[in-house]
């Protein structure tokens, strides 16, 4: 969650400690949320139990939370949606979020930085001229493809 800054180590764009000034549009977004969940937790004295270890347990129930909500649909999309499923949605993706960017913040990891060396390396690992409709990309078989 702290901002962009160049890197000098591979897989170190995560981490960075430049000034909040220099962020990508969007990123200010994060920082907003990184100090009013921090706001928040301090207001409460919850900070001695959002350990990595229990931030990480309850992103992945929130995630479980989420994904109740489209089991035993035909695809989750949208006209399957009635107005109160939409807000539940709504509702988790925020929860896992506030999760995310907690667990961010206790682990030094710039999240928007991470996402983008993250999409480098898959873009490397599956080219777009191979990729396209494969539904393989999920196991790494596409690595094995021969065109």
């Amino acid at each position: 969650m702290k901002p962009s800054a160049p890197q000098s180590q591979p897989g170190q764009a995560g981490k960075s400690a430049a000034p909040e000034a220099h962020c990508p549009p969007g990123v200010h977004d994060l920082h907003d949320l990184r100090q009013r969940t921090r706001e928040f937790a301090r207001a409460r004295d919850w900070e001695q139990f959002h350990t990595p270890k229990n931030l990480a347990m309850a992103l992945s129930v929130e995630v479980a939370e989420l994904a109740e909500h489209f089991q035993w649909l035909q695809s989750g999309a949208d006209a399957e949606l009635d107005d109160g499923k939409r807000v539940a949605i709504r509702h988790e993706l925020a929860d896992v979020l506030l999760y995310l960017v907690q667990l961010a913040d206790k682990m030094q990891v710039d999240l928007h930085a991470a996402a983008v060396e993250k999409m480098t390396l898959n873009a490397v690992k599956y080219p777009a001229a191979m990729a396209p409709g494969d539904a393989r990309h999920r196991t790494g078989d596409i690595a094995d493809r021969k065109e």
